[in-house]
């Protein structure tokens, strides 16, 4: 394992106690934009092992509200690419994320449910949505979104901003640029409105490449409690897509998510 992907506790914990007021004061719900956070070596070493978009390992979606690819298993990971993720769910980085995001009781996701690697080719995107709340095997909360980009010379016009919309799905009050070693954290709930809802226009040799990881608790405040659901899509104004949204409840289908819990699965 290269030295850089290991965390030094000191160091984390002065980037976060220095961060701490503009995580949870970010609009339209918290979070934060790190630029450089990891060595550039590693992510570099990560990006080297990036699988090429043809390989038939990838996992594909392809509706109207998502186009992408992603990463099935860690089996399909790259060894260092792999260790780093195991790195970023050690205790240095949970502990740096709990005094960051003032969220106690993180608990890391060892399966990389829905995370891993994603890569988004020429012509994809993902519809405006909020994530599924509840880890389909651990049960567990869903609390916390990390993406790690890795594109280099991604010029402007390609697109691929990731938008942050407010609650009423009425504007996107923040666009971030998918730039190389740019990472960026934020706290996940019912109504916490991302994705990037037009098509890339960058080259059909380029894509957009990034490391996903979701962190969970045993419980969430009683103003973020909703019903068990998967992955909600929300409409721009103006848009025509057909499928708006996907919503289980866990009561009245709680014995086919203990039975069948691959039909839960985003």
């Amino acid at each position: 394992m290269n030295e850089f992907a290991y965390f030094d506790r000191e160091n984390l914990t002065k980037i976060a106690t220095s961060h701490q007021e503009v995580y949870r004061k970010a609009k339209p719900f918290p979070h934060i934009v790190f630029n450089n956070l990891f060595p550039e070596e590693v992510l570099t070493q990560a990006l080297s092992e990036f699988p090429d978009p043809k390989d038939p390992r990838w996992m594909h979606y392809k509706g109207e509200t998502e186009k992408k690819l992603a990463s099935r298993d860690e089996r399909f990971i790259g060894p260092f690419t792999r260790h780093f993720l195991y790195a970023l769910n050690s205790a240095p980085f949970i502990e740096f994320l709990e005094q960051l995001t003032g969220i106690e009781g993180l608990i890391p996701d060892p399966h990389f449910e829905g995370g891993g690697l994603h890569q988004i080719e020429s012509a994809g995107l993902l519809k405006i949505h909020a994530d599924f709340n509840k880890h389909p095997r651990l049960r567990l909360d869903r609390r916390l979104n990390i993406l790690i980009y890795l594109n280099k010379n991604w010029d402007e016009s390609y697109g691929g901003h990731l938008e942050l919309w407010n609650k009423e799905m009425t504007q996107c009050e923040q666009k971030i640029l998918p730039v190389f070693n740019r990472t960026v954290i934020f706290s996940t709930t019912f109504y916490s409105y991302h994705g990037h809802p037009d098509p890339l226009t960058c080259p059909e040799s380029m894509t957009r490449k990034s490391l996903a990881l979701y962190y969970y608790s045993n419980g969430r405040p009683l103003g973020e409690t909703v019903r068990t659901h998967s992955t909600l899509f929300q409409k721009r104004a103006g848009e025509g897509w057909k499928a708006h949204k996907k919503k289980w409840s866990i009561r009245p289908k709680k014995w086919i998510q203990k039975y069948f819990p691959q039909l839960f699965y985003k």
